[in-house]
């Protein structure tokens, strides 16, 4: 391929791209009207600005993805083991510190609210292993259709964990807002940065397993939706939420700890680019520690 013809590839994923970014910028605009029509309760409007909010951090972190033509083995596993050390990091103060404090909130004992946080994460990931073994059980799923890559197993579980721990992102969004918190907002705006990462592994991991770059910023920026959606159910239910918040957490921990230890590492040293994914994990870990720890 000319030089001609790189430029000219270049500058239209750049129009996609740049043209992606006005779309989201256009819907966020008119989401915004269309919350002051509904004429909420301002509880639940909070609630469900902070979701949106967090939804549109997602969004935003999975545009890059337009503009990057190939991703080199070394650069694909750097980002697994990027992803990896996000999802870590995230794992341990986003749901796991969280879920203890939240149940000792509630009158738990710190032993019963350790165990309680332990029996969540257990369940999450016996949860997640189950699905893995129905995925992986069926090899009609892995035919690739003419044009359309094949997309391992993993890969998806990888996506589904970081689905899953947007849920009770969205949960405590809605909680704090639901609660009345003075802190609400800024806790929303910590979430939806912390989002922005976040959108663009889902994205950059799928377009370095074959998925086309259109499709995976699609599925990336899709992933967020989940968190207006329970933000706006836990600000209505929020003494039910209560309840629920730490073992939601739990569950989400425990999902992702066994995608990322059984599943994400391993395939991201399979190629080997050992240096290169430890590299990124201590990478995202860091990244993910700071957003979680001195934006919440």
């Amino acid at each position: 391929m000319d030089t001609e013809t790189l430029a000219i590839a270049g500058g239209r994923m750049f129009r996609y791209a740049l043209g992606s970014l006005l779309l989201l910028v256009g819907m966020t605009l008119l989401a915004a009207q269309g919350l002051a029509w509904l004429d909420l309760e301002p509880k639940l409007l909070r609630a469900l600005q902070g979701g949106g909010l967090c939804a549109l951090g997602t969004a935003l972190g999975a545009v890059p993805v337009l503009v990057i033509r190939r991703m080199p083995q070394a650069v694909s596993d750097s980002l697994l083991g990027f992803g990896a050390g996000v999802m870590l990091a995230a794992t341990a103060f986003s749901l796991i510190v969280p879920a203890i404090a939240a149940a000792e909130q509630l009158g738990l004992t710190p032993w019963a609210a350790s165990g309680l946080v332990c029996l969540g994460i257990l369940s999450g990931a016996f949860g997640l292993y189950l699905v893995d073994r129905k995925v992986s059980a069926s090899p009609e799923r892995l035919i690739a259709a003419p044009g359309r890559p094949i997309i391992a197993p993993r890969i998806w579980l990888f996506v589904v964990a970081i689905i899953a721990h947007n849920i009770p992102e969205g949960m405590a969004v809605g909680v704090s807002a639901g609660g009345g918190m003075p802190d609400a907002d800024s806790l929303a705006m910590g979430i939806a940065l912390q989002d922005v990462p976040e959108g663009l592994v889902i994205a950059l991991v799928l377009a370095a397993a074959g998925m086309s770059h259109a499709r995976a910023f699609l599925i990336g920026a899709a992933s967020g939706l989940v968190e207006p959606v329970f933000a706006l159910l836990c600000a209505w239910l929020v003494s039910l939420a209560e309840v629920l918040l730490p073992l939601g957490l739990a569950l989400a921990a425990g999902a992702m700890l066994l995608v990322v230890t059984h599943e994400v590492i391993p395939e991201s040293r399979r190629n080997g680019h050992e240096k290169l994914a430890s590299l990124g994990l201590l990478v995202g870990f860091c990244l993910m520690m700071v957003m979680d720890t001195a934006l919440a």
